[in-house]
């Protein structure tokens, strides 16, 4: 399973970004897919995802700035970003957990895409 990651770069405090991350591969059931974010010197932390019931998760953190969408023909996750604040400056992570024909369960990350936000 690959998990490709599209969008990112440098914007403004106060704009706006999309990122894209489609996966690929031998997926026999997405349960969750989604982004972390992990900025300089902190931990990685969730972002957003959706998971198998449908629904997803939003870190309260960014509640109201961030909005993920989901396209489950292509399975692929977007996360739209508003009102860019220099706190989210971080390398921003695909993020999925995929069953195989198995049916086991692993865990899939993205290469990363950098945010760079400039007040």
């Amino acid at each position: 399973v690959q998990l490709q990651a599209s969008g990112g770069g440098l914007a403004q405090a106060g704009g706006s970004l999309s990122l894209t991350c489609a996966a690929s591969g031998t997926i026999h059931k997405l349960h969750t897919l989604g982004w972390y974010r992990q900025a300089p010197g902190k931990q990685r932390e969730l972002v957003a995802d959706f998971i198998v019931a449908g629904t997803t998760n939003v870190a309260d953190s960014v509640k109201g700035r961030f909005d993920i969408s989901r396209d489950r023909a292509k399975n692929s996750v977007s996360l739209q970003i508003y009102d860019l604040k220099p706190e989210d400056t971080a390398v921003y992570y695909c993020h999925a957990f995929v069953s195989g024909p198995s049916l086991d369960l692993r865990e899939y990350w993205g290469q990363g895409t950098l945010v760079t936000v400039s007040s």
